[in-house]
């Protein structure tokens, strides 16, 4: 969000702030969702956050093959889940 020359910066300002200003740029950086999660629960359950960091759209990965491998990640780790290790 720092890179103004990116299109749709006005939405995101709305939303979050704009961090070019010290109040908001401390407000984005403190914002951790999931360790916030960990902290908080009352269980033991599984708690993770996967981030895909690849080049991909709102919709997700694009490409011949990328939506394959994102599902194939995710049963995998389903499987893994239900304790099939192979």
């Amino acid at each position: 969000m720092l890179n103004e020359s990116l299109p749709l910066k006005v939405g995101e300002f709305e939303e979050w702030g704009n961090p070019r200003e010290k109040p908001a740029f401390d407000y984005m950086m403190s914002s951790k969702y999931v360790a916030k999660m960990r902290a908080l629960r009352t269980d033991h359950n599984l708690l993770l956050l996967k981030t895909n960091m690849d080049p991909a759209g709102h919709g997700g990965a694009s490409g011949r093959y990328d939506r394959l491998k994102e599902a194939a990640f995710d049963y995998a780790f389903f499987l893994t889940q239900m304790g099939i290790q192979n």
